[in-house]
């Protein structure tokens, strides 16, 4: 089997080739592409793979922007933090997806899946309707509100009045645009997933930030970038080098 690894990360492009090779020791990860352009200059001009693993959000834009420019022909197992409703878009159209942090079970069920549905993604009348594909997940809005537990009463925190959301003591806390705060009884990683990925950025591990928040950019140094919010922070929000071209593709395409 030939796969192709489409991941910005490139640690995390190769935990997931060196996860692939103890599940699939047989198979034969042919590269590892970091963005939108090399992966549709690649796929453009080679065979196309048995089998395509692909991050939702790369360097330079999403990855829908791949099947807009290059026919896609291969199954591909989506590796992304979209909510339920993006992963039931995806698995109606015959494919499979990764939610981060990968887990070898995951990883193996996706290559079970894939074996089961080869016959039918090489039937040319079953091939997964990509456009489609991507309107829906790009229609993906998220959760409209959230429920939290305050002063011994239920109070609900509408979406877009959430201005950020940081951890404290390895507890995430929303705070609203009016400075309210709130502590919520779920992971980072599952607030992020329940989130509009064109409304809200993973600035790290700590802050989850809500685009109508942020008043302005600047270079805080000459491999950084500094965010200050309508709304103050406990600390300073710096991008490293690693992320700024991510985050300001997020920022222009919107």
């Amino acid at each position: 089997m030939r796969i192709v690894i489409i991941e910005d990360e490139i640690k995390a492009a190769k935990s997931l080739a060196g996860m692939i090779a103890k599940v699939r020791p047989a198979a034969t990860v042919e590269t590892m592409l970091h963005s939108v352009e090399s992966a549709v200059a690649y796929l453009s001009a080679h065979e196309p793979p048995d089998l395509v693993f692909m991050d939702v959000q790369l360097a330079d834009g999403l990855c829908f922007e791949i099947f807009k420019q290059v026919k896609i022909s291969s199954p591909v197992v989506f590796c992304t933090a979209f909510g339920e409703y993006s992963m039931d878009a995806i698995k109606s159209n015959g494919v499979d997806y990764l939610l981060k942090p990968y887990a070898v079970a995951d990883l193996e069920a996706a290559f079970e899946k894939t074996d089961n549905l080869r016959n039918f993604f090489q039937q040319k009348s079953a091939q997964p309707d990509w456009q489609e594909l991507i309107k829906r997940l790009d229609k993906n809005e998220g959760k409209t509100s959230f429920l939290v537990f305050h002063n011994n009463r239920y109070l609900t925190v509408r979406t877009d009045n959430i201005a950020y959301i940081y951890i404290k003591y390895d507890a995430p806390y929303i705070v609203t645009f009016q400075d309210q705060k709130y502590i919520i009884s779920q992971t980072m990683e599952q607030l992020q997933s329940q989130l509009s990925p064109r409304q809200f950025y993973r600035l790290n591990r700590q802050y989850l930030v809500n685009f109508d928040a942020i008043k302005e950019v600047e270079h805080y140094s000459a491999r950084k970038l500094a965010l200050q919010l309508n709304v103050v922070t406990p600390e300073p929000l710096v991008i490293g080098k690693e992320k700024i071209t991510q985050f300001l593709q997020w920022m222009e395409n919107r």
